[in-house]
């Protein structure tokens, strides 16, 4: 008992400078935010000026995340995180450090979003004072409409793996494919979907309405997609090359056979993207066609704030995969969300408090934070190549990156390649996307941009509507039509 109290105390002293750092970067948020808004007086649209504030304070608060000060609170906060892994006494008590480390750090996100909510508690009180003075006369105080909606069920039962049919055709270790029912392909070549490490794979099937999977079933495609599970303890000496080389290597050659092709189209989102152009510089003949969505293939510059907070000075990779063995997927999800803090811990909410007798936002809501919260580990040697060769050395797009002992040349893809990015891309510029098309030697490049973030891209009508058609048709242009 004595030993548990002495390292929880350790841990809250740790920890104090960090909460320091969060409530000034509020508190300035705030500050800049008021003398750039001017306050509310002379407003005639409370609504506008509120898109105003928010705007203003996301600004503020993103120059605040790329300052030396937040980028050394950073640090020391990771920091705390190993040692309250490393330092912990060999009795079993380890695990039960390393979560009171992670609780700790959800204690200080609460932190920043109820300093959140207090500013925003008193935005409401102007914003209700304005429309009284202005005769607008507002349905109800939004923050008795949000805690109303608490009471509200958080979710549907959950499904296995997203919303349309599919069987289970392959699995090695914790990896599944998934073949998704949808009647006679139009097409030779199948379409091989390869999410990220970082997230399950179901948000492009997440919904009847929002669903990637459906427009490409819809447009007569067979379609698989790859469900990389759940990392198990012992899964992290696995590397970069065993995912790229050997799993999906191994899932590519499945797939063409089951489906009686010589060749698939390859789709990777995200991290998978990244993974999808590397497999296709190393067996370019397999892919007849590659699509990526929101792929990092160029990770030098410092327009995404995760290249900044990834170098070396700031995070040590190796401390972090030698305490923990695999990245902890609850670390991944913090450092996600701190990205955007305005708009994850306190703008969404007015929103969702804006739409509360709105069923269909609010099934898509639930269905997004259900999705946003269900993260998972990633094998250790594998985040910490990731971390080391491509954010810290960018050895993709220089040329310098080998897997199991084979260059990858990103020159050697020649196949049809089509980019979708997202313009408001947080996490993947489109730039780092684009950059792609400057070292293959393909023929044939197409361009799709949606006005909209990184999953936003998968999930939202815009994007579904307006940019999957063209590019289920570029892809069907591409392939070979069954006879």
């Amino acid at each position: 008992m004595v030993e548990s109290e002495h390292n929880a105390t350790s841990l809250e002293a740790s920890l104090g400078p960090c909460a320091e750092q969060w409530a000034a970067c509020v508190q300035q948020a705030n500050e800049a935010t008021e003398r750039m808004c001017g306050g509310l007086a002379g407003s005639s649209d409370p609504q506008a000026w509120r898109r105003q504030w928010f705007e203003s304070l996301s600004g503020n608060t993103d120059r605040y995340l790329r300052s030396p000060a937040f980028l050394q609170s950073m640090k020391a906060h990771i920091e705390t995180l190993i040692r309250a892994k490393t330092s912990a006494p060999s009795n079993g008590a380890p695990a039960e450090q390393a979560a009171r480390g992670l609780e700790d750090l959800t204690a200080r996100v609460a932190a920043l979003e109820q300093s959140l909510q207090v500013r925003l508690q008193d935005l409401e009180q102007r914003l209700a004072l304005l429309e009284a003075r202005t005769g607008q006369t507002p349905e109800s105080d939004g923050w008795d409409r949000f805690l109303k909606a608490l009471r509200v069920p958080r979710s549907k039962p959950r499904s296995e793996m997203g919303v349309s049919p599919h069987d289970v055709v392959y699995q090695e270790g914790t990896l599944r494919v998934l073949r998704y029912r949808g009647g006679a392909a139009r097409y030779t070549e199948p379409i091989l979907i390869c999410f990220a490490l970082v997230n399950r794979p179901y948000v492009m099937d997440l919904q009847e309405d929002r669903s990637v999977i459906r427009r490409l079933l819809e447009r007569g495609f067979d379609v698989y997609l790859i469900d990389w599970g759940i990392p198990e303890p012992r899964d992290h000496a696995l590397r970069l090359q065993d995912y790229v080389c050997r799993f999906l290597r191994s899932v590519v050659d499945f797939v063409c056979e089951d489906a009686g092709a010589a060749q698939l189209n390859l789709l990777g989102y995200c991290m998978g993207g990244t993974m999808s152009a590397m497999f296709t510089a190393l067996h370019v003949e397999r892919v007849r066609n590659l699509i990526l969505m929101a792929a990092p293939i160029d990770f030098g510059g410092e327009a995404g704030l995760l290249n900044l907070w990834a170098r070396p000075e700031y995070f040590d990779v190796d401390k972090l995969v030698d305490a923990y063995g695999n990245c902890p997927g609850e670390f991944l999800r913090y450092c996600f969300q701190l990205m955007k803090p305005v708009q994850n811990f306190a703008e969404k909410y007015l929103t969702f408090c804006d739409k509360l007798d709105d069923q269909a936002f609010l099934d898509n809501f639930f269905a997004l934070e259900r999705w946003a919260s269900d993260s998972v580990p990633v094998a250790g040697e594998t985040f910490r190549e990731y971390v080391k060769a491509l954010y810290q050395q960018n050895q993709l797009v220089k040329g310098q990156l080998s897997l199991g002992g084979t260059p990858v040349q990103l020159s050697a893809i020649t196949c049809p390649l089509l980019q979708l990015v997202a313009q408001h891309d947080h996490l993947v510029p489109p730039s780092a996307t684009l950059a792609l098309e400057r070292h293959v030697r393909s023929r044939e490049v197409k361009t799709l941009a949606v006005d909209a973030g990184h999953i936003q891209l998968a999930v939202i009508y815009k994007a579904l509507r307006q940019r999957w058609p063209p590019a289920g048709e570029w892809i069907a242009a591409h392939s070979t039509v069954r006879s």
